[in-house]
Parts: structure tokens; sequence; C-alpha cells
């Protein structure tokens, strides 16, 4: 992708009227895991005529514990970003956690993520409006959808008109999460495209032992409910192994699940569709 008038059109440019889909591994771990997935999720994607763009972390910068694992090294797991966006000919989207990360994430990825966490973080939805790359931001756990536009709107007061929204779930409690899906509808009247999180969306945080937990047997029903609620886009994080995956595999979907749950979500896409507005 060459600038973001393409990202746009590519994302909302499917001949079935289909969502499009962000997804990859929570962190990238290694070039050969990297791969495998953005391979096994192009094949799929390209014959159900979904948009599709590979998500990785090149570092997960909020974790429970200091020991937790955090990545593989900036530079290094950018360039593998860089490797599956050439090898596959698609978008790629990673996280960044502060305002000088945007400029050299910048030049690895199509999509710069900004974690629901920091979307309230002023310098750092400029410095990543600035470097010209659609920016996404995730809704914060804290926040209401009708907030959000204050996120949006720092983005386009920097320059920049590509940009997108992601919900990821409300706090509930301590240790849970649950998603809104009044906040579809009202987060569109922001003229932006409308991502749901469907595996952060079920992550259990907070547990005493420091490790985030999930529910990824709601993964389709979550899913299911947002296509519902008319999102534009889904956000998944899959791996082949959730159970060894070394970031979030408490809520992420297993690899091989993937095929039948797209092919379930574009069956209903098009039942949507056919309601209409």
């Amino acid at each position: 992708m060459d600038n973001n008038t393409n990202i746009i059109e590519y994302l909302s440019d499917s001949p079935n009227g289909n969502f499009f889909l962000l997804a990859g591994p929570c962190v990238i771990e290694g070039e050969e895991m990297a791969l495998d997935i953005a391979s096994k999720c192009v094949e799929v994607t390209s014959r159900l005529g979904i948009p599709y763009v590979f998500k990785g972390s090149y570092r997960k910068a909020n974790r429970s514990r200091i020991d937790s694992f955090t990545g593989i090294g900036d530079i290094e797991a950018l360039e593998i970003l860089k490797k599956v966006r050439e090898t596959f000919g698609i978008p790629v989207v990673t996280d960044i956690h502060a305002a000088d990360e945007a400029e050299t994430a910048a030049k690895y990825v199509d999509i710069l993520q900004i974690p629901a966490f920091l979307c309230r973080q002023t310098d750092l939805l400029v410095a990543a409006a600035k470097t010209g790359k659609m920016v996404n931001i995730k809704k914060g756990q804290f926040l209401s959808p009708e907030a959000m536009r204050h996120a949006v709107q720092k983005v386009r007061d920097a320059g920049n008109e590509a940009v997108a929204i992601t919900e990821r779930g409300t706090t509930f409690g301590y240790q849970d999460l649950i998603v809104d899906y009044r906040g579809i509808p009202e987060m569109k009247k922001n003229g932006c495209p409308v991502v749901l999180d469907v595996t952060h969306s079920l992550q259990q945080p907070n547990q005493s032992a420091g490790v985030t937990g999930g529910r990824p047997d709601l993964i389709e029903t979550v899913a299911r409910c947002g296509i519902a609620a008319g999102v534009d886009g889904l956000f998944m994080e899959t791996h082949q192994n959730p159970a060894v995956a070394k970031s979030d595999g408490a809520n992420m979907l297993k690899l091989e699940l993937l095929p039948t749950l797209l092919e379930r979500l574009t069956i209903l896409r098009q039942a949507i569709n056919k309601i209409g507005d």
C-alpha cells in the first residue's frame, strides 16, 4: 500500500460487501511464525473476499509483570513486519506506545495503532497522525463511545483524515470486560471505520497471578454480535498454538479455527447486507 487513500479504498473494497479483517499474533515471536500465520490468513481471506491487514506488535509495553515477554527486539520485529508486507502484498498494522516511536514504525507499516490505555495521549495521537499513516485508535476500557470523538478529532486536527476506532470492551468489575454494542453506531457517527477487537474484548485482566485470563470460547459469539451491530471490520489475534504464545494466549483464536469462523461470519454479513440499514 502506497498511501492512505489506497488503504482506505482497500479496506472498503470487497466485492461482496464483506467486513475487513485485522489479524495476526499478539506480538512478533519470530519470522517463521509470522509468515505462516500471514500465509494462512491470506489464503482464507482471499477466498472469502475479505480485505486483510496483518497485525503484529513489534513490542509489548503494557505487561502485567516485569518478567513478561516484551519482544525479540524492535527493529528485528519491524523488519519481519516489512517482510510480511512485501511477501504477500498486504498492509500491516502495529502498536506504538510513545510519540518518538511513530516515525520509526511508520517506515515499516501501513497503519499505526494506538493502544486503549493510551487513547487520550495527545502527543502520541498527533505524532502518529503526522506520519501520514492511517491511525487506528483503540477505545479505552474506561471511556464512553461518545468520548472517542475527541481522540478522532485530535488526529484530524493534526492534518490526517485516515483514522479508525476500535472497540475492545469496557471494564466490568475488576477482572472482566463487556462489549456494549450500542457504542458501534454511536462511534460510526464520527464518519470513520469502526472495528471490533473480538479477542481483547474477551480478556479477563488483573488476575492475581499477574497473567491475563480470557474466554476464547466466546470469540464467535462476540464476533457475530459485532457483525449484526454493523461494524466495518474485525480485529482478532490468532496463533498456531495459543497455549504457548508469549503474549495474550489466554484469549487468542487458534489459527486452525479461523477459516470456519470467517466462513460463518461472511454468511452472516451477507444476510445483514440484505436487510440494509
